[in-house]
């Protein structure tokens, strides 16, 4: 087990550094000069060379990446902002709970649709429950989330009024007019809502697939046949060997999820990650961006590491390999 996870933690670890050396260079190459946005519209050559000596941007390309790498492995900093000389650090971590939030709770949301739904489909192939689930898992496949999210602002919000149009309330600072859980929750509602809909829509089908192929294998036809109750069945054989491609799936999907969920902030104007992202390639303040990639990129690895350890612990045979 150590071994498994010490080669896990070693390709984490691998592609952390490719990601920010890849990254690095894509913005080295971008024709923008941050000297020259960051003195303003009427920019001297004096300015320009100040600034640029001032961020570092007057080093050789590999310079500035071991300075930046230094910063951020030993000195666990993002650097400053570009535009408006704030610490990353604190810039994205003001950010990252509210992207967290709806990530969590959208998770949370799928899970407990994309389970039930999907176990009850292959228990009962063809029936009208399971006719009805295949419809609504194609039906919300083929729309983007994006355009979920914009009818359920109209009709939900807008029109109805159950839920606020857009905004967020801080959960651990709350101000005098927008804070606490029950404001938390409810400027959260859709948005988990929204997500946890479209991406239950992958996995209700794959969750059916997995069990009705599950409950044809032999191994469940001699555990019925030694007398073990149905519920047993389902649980200690079918589902604990259909629900390893479903613990696959989940990890590669982690990227696509949090692409996702940028595009969900836009739409209820959330002022997380996504948003952060956003306005800060619009006013090419690269650090921020940075900071935003590879906030995502620790995140996307942690969770494959977790994926990969439950993974194992499903399925002792994947220590060996």
């Amino acid at each position: 087990m150590l071994r498994y996870l010490a080669r896990r933690l070693g390709w984490a670890v691998a592609m952390f550094f490719v990601v920010t050396v890849v990254t690095y260079v894509i913005f080295f190459v971008v024709p923008v000069d941050p000297a020259k946005q960051s003195c303003g519209q009427r920019a001297t050559p004096t300015c320009i060379r100040n600034a640029q000596h001032y961020l570092g941007l007057d080093d050789p390309i590999y310079v500035q990446y071991g300075k930046f790498l230094k910063r951020l492995v030993i000195d666990h900093d993002l650097g400053k902002s570009f535009v408006g000389r704030q610490s990353v650090n604190d810039i994205v971590l003001d950010a990252a709970p509210v992207t967290a939030s709806i990530a969590f709770g959208g998770l949370l949301v799928m899970l407990l649709m994309a389970f039930p739904i999907g176990i009850l489909s292959a228990l009962r192939p063809r029936s009208l429950l399971d006719r009805a689930a295949m419809t609504f898992s194609l039906a919300f496949i083929s729309v983007p989330s994006f355009w979920l999210a914009l009818i359920a602002v109209y009709f939900v919000s807008f029109k109805l009024g159950w839920t606020p149009i857009t905004g967020y309330c801080d959960l651990v600072n709350p101000s005098t007019d927008c804070g606490g859980v029950g404001q938390w929750a409810w400027h959260l509602a859709l948005p988990w809502v929204v997500f946890g809909v479209h991406n239950a829509a992958y996995y209700v089908r794959m969750i059916r697939a997995q069990l009705m192929e599950a409950m044809t294998e032999d191994y469940v036809r001699t555990a019925r046949a030694k007398g073990a109750p149905e519920g047993q069945v389902i649980r200690s054989h079918a589902m604990r060997n259909a629900i390893m491609p479903i613990v696959t799936m989940l990890g590669m999907d982690i990227g696509f999820v949090l692409g996702g969920l940028f595009f969900l902030e836009f739409v209820f104007s959330m002022p997380g990650l996504g948003n952060l992202a956003i306005d800060s390639v619009t006013l090419f303040d690269y650090p921020v961006t940075m900071g935003v990639v590879i906030f995502g990129t620790v995140a996307i690895l942690v969770a494959n590491l977790v994926v990969d350890i439950l993974y194992a612990a499903i399925d002792p045979r994947v220590r060996l390999t």
